[in-house]
């Protein structure tokens, strides 16, 4: 199996395009510093610094538990929701504004240094394909940073579920197969491997991990085993890999 075997490239955007956990981070700053002021008071559960990889484990965590719970709620009322509990899990008293303002971050979370770059490398070669978890207003305000214009864009806003679940595959390529993609031509490329490849396997759907921190982090962790096709530290490897294809080809 090679890159060049495919015609379409589907991606998550965030965690393999946007670096949101870095985004995530940011955007809970405020909170941070509640917590951390409370927490040296003695008056929060959070007896220590609360470090990036707690946060972002508790986020993973109530994240996913909202989606499920709430599979038609627009992700900026599931950001803020989910900041909300965050704020009763650390025992620091609750802000809506705050609240409100976590759930309006998307488009403030940062693409990675090899995102747009690549990007504009693959569109050359490949129909680009975005989907993703957050909703239409969310991905427009992200769209900036990517620096190419995606062939199409299926959101959960337009689906009525989160991934992971195997409907939003299943829309994808109902979806392509309307523009006349069969299935086999697609590639799906994603860093999760809890929201993307897991219900890419339940489909047979063919898959790149974009494995750029391994496990962990703002992700849910993947319970069973879980396959891919290709596996690249960066979305600029799989580009080069491609690249080193048509060499290859023209030797």
């Amino acid at each position: 199996m090679k890159l060049s075997d495919f015609s379409v490239l589907s991606f998550d955007c965030y965690g393999t395009l946007i670096d949101w956990e870095s985004g995530i981070w940011s955007a809970l700053e405020p909170l941070r510093a509640r917590v951390g002021a409370a927490a040296g008071m003695g008056l929060a559960r959070v007896s220590v610094e609360l470090t990036r990889e707690d946060a972002l484990a508790a986020f993973a965590r109530l994240e996913s538990r909202q989606q499920e719970k709430t599979p038609d709620m627009a992700y900026p009322e599931v950001l803020a929701a989910v900041h909300g509990q965050l704020a009763a899990e650390w025992d620091v008293a609750a802000d809506a504004a705050e609240d409100a303002a976590f759930g309006a971050s998307i488009g403030d979370w940062p693409a990675f240094p090899d995102t747009a770059q690549a990007l504009e490398y693959l569109k050359q070669h490949f129909r680009l394909v975005v989907l993703s978890n957050v909703d239409r207003a969310g991905f427009a305000a992200t769209q900036p940073w990517l620096g190419v214009a995606f062939d199409a864009v299926y959101t959960a806003q337009d689906i009525g579920s989160y991934k992971p679940d195997v409907r939003n595959f299943r829309y994808l390529l109902e979806r392509l197969r309307e523009r006349g993609v069969a299935p086999e031509q697609v590639l799906h490329v994603a860093q999760s491997l809890f929201h993307d490849h897991v219900p890419a396997n339940a489909l047979n759907l063919a898959s790149a991990w974009i494995d750029r921190r391994g496990g962990g982090g703002a992700t849910a962790p993947v319970v069973g085993d879980v396959r891919w096709d290709f596996r690249f530290g960066s979305l600029g490897e799989l580009a080069e890999a491609h690249m080193a294809e048509g060499d290859a080809g023209t030797a």
